[in-house]
């Protein structure tokens, strides 16, 4: 599976798996379709109030605006959504810079200005091939503006974590991990579950580092980062459930 590093806020390269030409197409598909399903909501209502027959100049501006609605509608619902449009939020992807981080206006709007050359110039099939055979799923656009599209989901929810132990019978270990968020919690989480797919030691390393000091406490001799880790979510599993 394909991955990219994204460097978070706490500056903990996670890393995310990279979309698949089936999840672009579809959620290409969702899109183009919601279109479709709106010309023909407003072609019934148009034919059935009689607007269709009487022609205009009203209806020559709807048509105006529903064709610039068309062509603009991928640059500017990434620009106001993050990287994503309504296809996309439902199939859970993502663009995002190469270097893990937001994509700018200008890698936005590149990717954009190249869908000509990826799907109308080619019919599709230049940006289909290019995404099957670039390292990271990139269709030209992609590959020009320095952007791939990643699955946004985590593979594993926060409530799933193979280390929750039982409340009574816990004894915390560490006092000071009521200074945390679940935000925190969550991220640890992703860490080592990052971890158990790839091997990357370095993401334990920096992040048991970070959480040290956040918390301002010496990992016990003995206890290596990967426990040190767990016993932070344990810790704080148990505080909060007593809190609850």
């Amino acid at each position: 599976m394909e991955t990219i590093k994204v460097s978070t806020s706490q500056h903990v390269d996670i890393d995310y798996a990279v979309a698949g030409l089936g999840e672009r197409v579809a959620a290409r598909l969702i899109d183009f379709g919601l279109f479709v399903v709106v010309f023909l909501v407003f072609l019934f209502f148009f034919n059935l109030t009689g607007f269709l027959n009487s022609g205009g100049t009203t209806l020559i501006v709807l048509l105006i605006i529903y064709g610039a609605g068309f062509v603009f509608y991928d640059l500017i619902c990434e620009i106001f959504m993050n990287g994503q449009s309504i296809g996309k939020r439902l199939l859970k992807i993502r663009v995002i810079s190469l270097d893990g981080s937001q994509a700018s206006l200008g890698q936005y709007f590149m990717r954009w200005v190249f869908r000509i050359v990826d799907f109308t110039l080619t019919s599709w099939v230049g940006g289909l091939i290019c995404v099957a055979v670039t390292e990271n799923k990139q269709r030209i656009g992609d590959l020009v503006a320095g952007t791939t599209l990643i699955k946004t989901e985590p593979p594993t929810a926060f409530n799933q974590i193979a280390f929750h132990p039982p409340v009574e019978a816990y004894t915390p270990v560490f006092d000071t991990v009521h200074h945390l968020t679940d935000r925190d919690l969550e991220l640890v989480h992703e860490v080592v579950s990052t971890y158990y797919k790839t091997g990357n030691h370095t993401l334990i390393y920096q992040m048991a580092t970070k959480l040290s000091n956040h918390l301002q406490i010496v990992i016990p001799e003995g206890m290596n980062e990967l426990k040190f880790l767990e016993t932070i979510v344990n810790d704080y599993n148990h505080l909060t459930a007593r809190l609850d």
